[in-house]
């Protein structure tokens, strides 16, 4: 547990600061989330599916498992004079509201950092603390369409496609993660504490910065989707998922004059300049997928995996949990509720010492945890 001690505070909902808060528990913080009487953390009711686990959404139980709630009302004194003191004894604050929030209600990092000079006060929002555009909504869908993202996926005469988990979301919570593991860092060095801020359509950028750079330094063209089996706006043929008679399989960079040979493939043979590889990509891809089509995934596969070519099964769930691959990693934990009962769900990826990093306690109930944090903290003295 190599955050064990550290006490963190999380007021965040939904996903992107309740799966950092989710990383500082799996790592060995003790992480207590605040949250609204009667209806509490909006994402225990936000439903991704029609699966419900004791009458909450299945995300809710996933992102939120290890961790104490607290139900306070902030608005009401008395419990904001717990929550202060709640504060005090805390190494890390967590909140993903939009600006002026926090100061509106006097938790802002001015007013939290008089109270715990060395406290690490982490700050999540959609589109940063200025600009016209720091008031609105941070949904992931949405910092994915007006970061550039979606414009990425899809073939090129298709429309903008979202990817298909919310990664904006995630992507944000993982550099709060970071800034608040340095500033922690930071703070067992010089005592000082940190403010830590991360907005979603910044790590929507960063998480571009490779094609970003392209298109800074390329007179500002924009990137060009292949019309064929679209993988990469900046990577020639052959990259992309490729239908075959049976199944799909993936090809990521390689030599076409290679493929030409192993595949029995006699048209690719005119492409011998590899320049032509991004020029006419989209012939070449249309030219590979042709040829494919003739036989099974499985078939292609035997052929260019011996051969060290960089190539993949497309799998769907169903498929992926039955391989020995995924088995081996251990990547699925069951945890346990307070009311009993189990939820499978995936562990924490990191290994320490060749030791995986898990806990059995399942996410909690509304304010199930009010009078233990109450006597261990002292709050109704």
């Amino acid at each position: 547990m190599l955050l064990d001690d550290i006490l963190v505070i999380d007021f965040s909902q939904f996903l992107s600061g309740p799966s950092a808060a989710l990383r500082l528990a799996d790592l060995g913080a003790q992480v207590i989330k605040i949250e609204k009487p009667g209806t509490g953390d909006i994402c225990r009711q936000l439903y991704v599916s029609d699966v419900q686990i004791e009458g909450e959404s299945t995300i809710f139980h996933a992102i939120n498992r290890n961790k104490k709630s607290y139900v306070a009302d902030l608005k009401d004194p008395a419990d904001l004079v717990k929550i202060k003191k709640l504060l005090a004894r805390a190494d890390v604050m967590m909140h993903n509201f939009r600006p002026g929030v926090m100061e509106r209600i006097g938790l802002d990092y001015e007013s939290v950092k008089a109270i715990n000079p060395g406290i690490v006060y982490a700050e999540l929002n959609g589109f940063g603390q200025e600009g016209p555009w720091k008031d609105l909504p941070g949904q992931d869908l949405l910092l994915q369409a007006a970061s550039g993202l979606t414009w990425l996926s899809n073939n090129l005469d298709e429309n903008p496609t979202p990817m298909g988990v919310a990664v904006a979301d995630i992507l944000a919570g993982t550099h709060l993660t970071q800034g608040v593991l340095a500033a922690l860092l930071k703070n067992s060095i010089s005592g000082k504490g940190a403010l830590v801020q991360v907005s979603m359509f910044e790590s929507s950028l960063d998480f571009q910065f490779e094609v970003l750079t392209c298109y800074y330094n390329d007179g500002r063209q924009l990137p060009v989707r292949s019309a064929v089996n679209n993988g990469h706006a900046y990577i020639s043929a052959p990259y992309g998922i490729y239908k075959t008679s049976s199944g799909y399989m993936a090809l990521a960079m390689g030599n076409i004059l290679v493929l030409a040979d192993l595949l029995g493939c006699a048209p690719l043979k005119q492409f011998t300049e590899p320049a032509s590889w991004f020029n006419k990509r989209d012939d070449i891809k249309q030219i590979l997928a042709d040829h494919l089509a003739g036989n099974t995934a499985a078939h292609w596969l035997s052929i260019l995996e011996k051969a060290d070519i960089w190539c993949a099964p497309v799998m769907d769930y169903d498929q992926l949990v039955n391989e020995e691959a995924y088995r081996v990693l251990n990547m699925e934990i069951t945890v346990k509720t307070s009311n009993g009962l189990s939820v499978k769900t995936t562990r924490c990826p990191i290994r320490v010492d060749g030791k995986l990093l898990s806990s059995a306690k399942g996410a909690p109930l509304l304010g199930e945890d009010n009078d233990g944090i109450d006597r261990l903290f002292g709050l109704s003295d």
